[in-house]
């Protein structure tokens, strides 16, 4: 499956890292990797694409003094080794001097390293992709007439490893799988056309979903858009879908992050200890769950991760910081370089009967969204303003779907105004959230 093992891509680490003393730097750190996939994407029952492809890296991070310099290559001889550090050294050369640039500091570097259990092999071959996608599509078109066309079915199979290592003695690496089916049906009835999709995605592939289970699934998303209205202005409650609240956390992670906060271009700047949700939202990093995509010993360097409930009752306890965001900072880092681990946004009072439909009774009369356009963020202010579809619902039953909407509010008020978590939960990337229902959102339509 792979060219290298792990012994060899740390003899290779190990190679760099010399060569990157030899040529004078006080601190150098080196990532090498290598991986490989098939993707299959099928429509209306005929191959559209196959794409194999196996890649390998490796980047160089040298430093001179405070001054910082990288290079990267996909040759892993000896001679374009050295040659990339020197082009690393070149660069830190004449680089400015930053006083937060350098290696983390000893003390945070994982010196344990449990497996995160996320490689998942899955030796399909080509035809067996391209039959696994077919099924997905043909379940699509098999749930109803006006399941008239298709933006296609697709399968992915992805494994990979690397190594870091750095000058004060960390080497750490491991090796991963990303796996997903994916399908796009269009309905059509009466001169009207509206699509939508679902996908199913994990490392482990016996966690995925049944293909033509997420085939009729995807169809029957795509048949409730149908008859699709708009809605005049109004103010009213709003349930996120389980995937767009995926979202919502999302944009939490984005103000809470060391780039924005260093840079005073976050809405939650200063908000430590400071309660930004209902005293009843939680919201827990769990590095350490086994066989979870968002699982990881160490951050991309090599800080060791932790388990940490970044909000708890309401109450924000934690920034997602790097070790340079840190140091910008005055503080320190948080074992996210490179981004957050098995996050999860709860509440203490969700119930496991806490179902969709027991979300959308507790909606009442509102908006149920379950699709999102644009990118109408604005991080400064905490102003969100997003085209939006989904349905009208009225004493708690979808009455029909909505189009040509755009739904508005402020990120600080949206969060403090959540009440309500489903048991919906959905994992999307490294987040995990259930249905959100917000007390109130204004709706522009017609």
């Amino acid at each position: 499956m792979f060219e290298y093992d792990q012994a060899r891509l740390r003899e290779i680490a190990a190679t760099v890292l010399r060569f990157a003393r030899e040529c004078g730097a006080s601190d150098a750190a080196v990532d090498i990797s290598e991986s490989g996939g098939l993707s299959v994407n099928v429509r209306r029952g005929r191959v559209e694409t196959i794409e194999q492809n196996r890649d390998k890296g490796l980047g160089v991070t040298v430093y001179m003094g405070t001054r910082r310099g990288h290079a990267s290559s996909t040759d892993f001889s000896p001679e374009a080794m050295r040659e990339t550090v020197k082009a690393a050294w070149e660069i830190a050369r004449f680089t400015a001097e930053d006083p937060c640039a350098g290696l983390p500091d000893p003390d945070t570097l994982a010196t344990e390293q449990p497996d995160p259990q996320v490689f998942y092999p899955w030796t399909i071959s080509v035809d067996e992709a391209i039959d696994i996608a077919k099924r997905a599509e043909r379940a699509a078109f098999d749930t109803d007439p006006a399941i008239s066309n298709s933006e296609g079915a697709s399968v992915s199979v992805s494994h990979g490893h690397f190594v870091a290592a750095n000058s004060l003695g960390f080497t750490g690496g491991y090796r991963y799988s990303r796996h997903s089916i994916a399908c796009a049906p269009i309905a059509g009835r009466r001169g009207e056309m509206q699509r939508d999709d679902w996908y199913s995605s994990h490392c482990d592939p016996a966690r995925l979903a049944d293909p033509q289970a997420l085939g009729r699934y995807a169809a029957e998303r795509a048949l409730a858009r149908l008859g699709a209205r708009r809605l005049s202005t109004r103010k009213v409650p709003v349930l996120f879908e389980a995937p767009l609240a995926c979202g919502l956390l999302g944009h939490f992670v984005q103000a809470t992050s060391g780039g924005a906060l260093y840079r005073k271009s976050s809405f939650l700047l200063d908000s430590l200890g400071q309660q930004i949700f209902p005293a009843d939202i939680d919201i827990v990093e769990d590095p350490f769950l086994p066989g979870e995509s968002g699982s990881a010993p160490f951050d991309s360097e090599g800080v060791a991760t932790q388990r940490r409930e970044v909000v708890s009752g309401g109450t924000l306890n934690g920034y997602f910081l790097s070790t340079y965001s840190a140091r910008k900072l005055g503080m320190k880092t948080t074992g996210n370089a490179g981004g957050s681990h098995n996050l999860a946004l709860a509440s203490r009072s969700t119930r496991r009967g806490d179902s969709l439909e027991a979300m959308l009774k507790k909606l009442g009369t509102g908006l149920f969204v379950t699709d999102l356009m644009g990118q109408g963020v604005n991080y400064v202010t905490g102003d969100y303003s997003r085209g939006a579809s989904g349905f009208w619902v009225e004493n708690g039953v979808i009455q029909h779907p909505v189009e040509e909407i755009t739904i508005a509010g402020n990120l600080r008020d949206m969060f403090r105004g959540i009440v309500g978590i489903g048991s919906d939960a959905i994992t999307r990337g490294t987040k995990r959230a259930g249905s959100v229902l917000i007390e109130s959102m204004s709706v522009a339509g017609s």
